[in-house]
């Protein structure tokens, strides 16, 4: 009987069990930790990771200059996009944010099995398409909003992949909102002021989804309806 996968990561889980056979049989296991380069800036994609916990930053600028996180990556999906388009590399990097496992498949095997199997490439490909929807929504997040709902979005978009309490850095906040950390205190304090979260060091705690919803906005909901449209309805 071919094997039918019974984890958490939403792109494996769409695929029928013989696609799922042929890339269960290429996949390695790996816990990958906080801090952890998934691929550096301009240098080979050499795998792509399927995550089943953790999440993922996906960065713009070179370290050491001015940078931006520009997407993340949990479980729904992974990391590697530009392999998919046939790209041995990027001018973004990423890495772990929040430690997880994953499991992880060399990118020429990969694109072996999407050339031969159109029904993988065709999962791949909306996840592509749907990442990139993520970064032009927060593109037009960082242009049209103020912090307070920009960071509202950024922590439904976590929760989506962590759950209810977050473990992450002001450093952190920072990166993803392109501010500094005095400006990432104050939004904190304005959202724990309203009730929506409770903030400790290094870990946030969502208490009222529904006012966090309400206060994100129109800035939170338009990549996550297009994964539910492309890939989850698509599963049924």
């Amino acid at each position: 009987m071919q094997p039918i996968y019974d984890g958490k990561n939403g792109l494996l889980g769409n695929l029928h069990a013989d696609d799922f056979a042929e890339v269960s049989a290429r996949l390695e296991r790996v816990e990958l930790n906080q801090g952890e380069f998934l691929f550096k800036s301009y240098e080979t994609i050499d795998h792509v990771y399927f995550f089943e916990s953790g999440l993922s930053s996906e960065i713009a600028g070179s370290r050491g200059a001015e940078s931006i996180e520009v997407g993340c990556i949990g479980h729904e999906g992974l990391s590697g996009v530009p392999a998919l388009l046939d790209v041995d590399s990027s001018p973004h990097y990423a890495f772990m944010q929040v430690g997880g496992t994953a499991h992880r498949i060399e990118t020429s095997a990969l694109r072996a099995l999407s050339n031969n199997r159109p029904a993988i490439r065709r999962v791949l490909l909306r996840f592509a398409h749907v990442f990139m929807i993520q970064i032009a929504a927060t593109a037009l997040a960082d242009g049209r909003f103020g912090v307070e709902k920009r960071l509202a979005r950024w922590l439904l978009m976590c929760q989506d992949r962590l759950g209810g309490r977050l473990p992450l850095t002001h450093d952190f906040f920072a990166l993803m909102l392109g501010v500094r950390r005095p400006s990432v205190t104050d939004a904190l304090h304005a959202l724990e002021g309203k009730l929506l979260i409770r903030s400790e060091r290094s870990l946030v705690t969502i208490r009222n989804r529904a006012g966090l919803e309400e206060l994100a906005g129109s800035s939170y909901g338009l990549p996550e309806s297009e994964y539910r449209r492309l890939i989850v309805d698509r599963q049924r």
